[in-house]
């Protein structure tokens, strides 16, 4: 018994041996600066061992100073969605409250013109209105060209004269930390990145650089762009991302599938017939002509914002909630789906595209656009996903619906389908359509 226990002794010890020497490679591999714990993958420190929660601002240090620079601050994409956005997560606490924002655009504006000009959308969002003038405050822009030194050390100034005066005001403060946003056409990642590299980087705290879609404009010009980034930037510094996955409904799927017991046993080919997947937009390219003439409808919404969905909707059950686990799982099932041809695609144009501004008199670039995807495994073989979206249509509206295979009854004539239809903009919904007998009547 005695040399038992002394077995059980010395193997508990190498096991603790073996996890202290784990979490010292762990905290080896992810330290962004002294002192620190960060993660591959996560935009802000952590600080505790806790791998399995995203921070909050208790995560943060109150002393060091923290700054979000969006490249492309003038653009349709940052006016729309990137400050409403970063106003509502510092007003919901995500980020720390003394976060600063610096746009870098190649317009001239003043700070107070580029405040009217770009937080409109801001301005008439549902916060107080104390609030949405303290987060306009927080708001300062540079005017600057991509391409230019001279110009990214004049927003290298002007970010460190910020976080200088943060540093006045909290004594203690050893960090100062950036999150670059790259809101430019991907023809301009690398040469942003460059530039940032070399004239605008913290050289006392962490680093971020956020590429949103698309990736280039196909697979060669898409490889090379990541090549060139990852030569530049460590992965943990990295973050490709997509907008559309921050959609309320788009976050839900996860827990719409896995957390209901109803819907795995039925999510197969034996029970669903097909899955359409829609995004359609009642407005045409808003000012946008020269960018979307470049790229289409495909580029810019079906091969990013569907494809995520698609992938959401048709993966198996991540190991984890962490990023690379559902990330490994998406990979697997877009493997599995067999290229679009010509016969399972139609595309077309809204009338009056040609006579947008800047769209060429002579454009051939998709508006409209219908693929059908097969997905090529044991799951879901032989079940057709439509992917169908567009700009200039009838309505606006996002949607997914999975339509079931008709029952087999012989009881009742003309049943219809069931489907569940998870509606992601407007007016965010789940519903199950199903039969039920006529009020009075049979």
């Amino acid at each position: 018994q005695q040399q038992q226990q002394q077995q059980q002794q010395q193997q508990q010890q190498q096991q603790q041996q073996q996890q202290k020497q784990q979490k010292q490679e762990e905290d080896a591999a992810t330290a962004d600066t002294p002192g620190r714990r960060t993660l591959p993958g996560t935009l802000f420190a952590r600080t505790g061992g806790d791998t399995n929660t995203y921070a909050s601002s208790t995560a943060f240090s109150q002393q060091d100073a923290y700054t979000v620079i969006v490249l492309g601050a003038s653009g349709d994409l940052a006016r729309k969605k990137l400050f409403p956005a970063l106003a509502k997560i510092l007003h919901a606490g995500l980020i720390p409250p003394h976060t600063t924002i610096v746009g870098f655009a190649r317009s001239e504006f003043s700070d107070e013109e580029f405040r009217a000009s770009a937080l409109v959308k801001v301005m008439s969002a549902k916060l107080p209105p104390d609030f949405v003038e303290l987060f306009k405050n927080k708001v300062h822009y540079v005017k600057g060209d991509y391409g230019s030194d001279a110009d990214f050390a004049e927003l290298h100034k002007v970010v460190s004269q910020l976080e200088q005066q943060h540093v006045q005001s909290a004594p203690g403060a050893q960090h100062a930390n950036r999150v670059f946003y790259l809101s430019v056409p991907p023809s301009v990642f690398v040469t942003a990145a460059v530039h940032i590299k070399r004239n605008a980087i913290s050289n006392s705290g962490w680093n971020r650089l956020i590429v949103e879609k698309p990736f280039g404009r196909d697979l060669e010009s898409s490889n090379n762009i990541q090549q060139q980034l990852v030569w530049l930037y460590g992965e943990d510094q990295l973050f490709r991302i997509d907008h559309y996955l921050g959609k309320e409904m788009v976050r839900n799927l996860l827990v719409l599938r896995f957390a209901n017991s109803i819907y795995e046993p039925i999510w197969n080919k034996e029970n669903i017939k097909c899955v359409v997947i829609t995004f359609k937009e009642d407005i045409g390219t808003e000012g946008r002509g020269g960018y979307f003439d470049n790229y289409g409808i495909i580029r810019d919404v079906m091969q990013n914002h569907l494809l995520q969905v698609l992938a959401l909707v048709a993966m198996e059950p991540p190991v984890s909630l962490a990023a690379e686990d559902i990330r490994n799982e998406k990979v697997k099932v877009l493997r599995c789906v067999r290229p679009a041809s010509f016969g399972t695609t139609i595309v077309g144009q809204y009338e009056g595209y040609r006579k947008e501004k800047d769209v060429p008199p002579e454009s051939v670039t998709p508006t409209f656009a219908v693929a059908v995807l097969c997905v090529q495994n044991q799951r879901w073989s032989g079940v057709p996903f439509f992917l169908k979206c567009g700009k200039g249509l009838n309505e606006r509206k996002a949607e997914i619906r999975v339509q079931f295979r008709p029952s087999e009854t012989f009881l009742f004539e003309h049943t219809l389908p069931n489907e569940l239809v998870v509606r992601i903009q407007p007016n965010e919904a789940v519903y199950q359509k199903m039969m039920t007998k006529v009020p009075f009547y049979g």
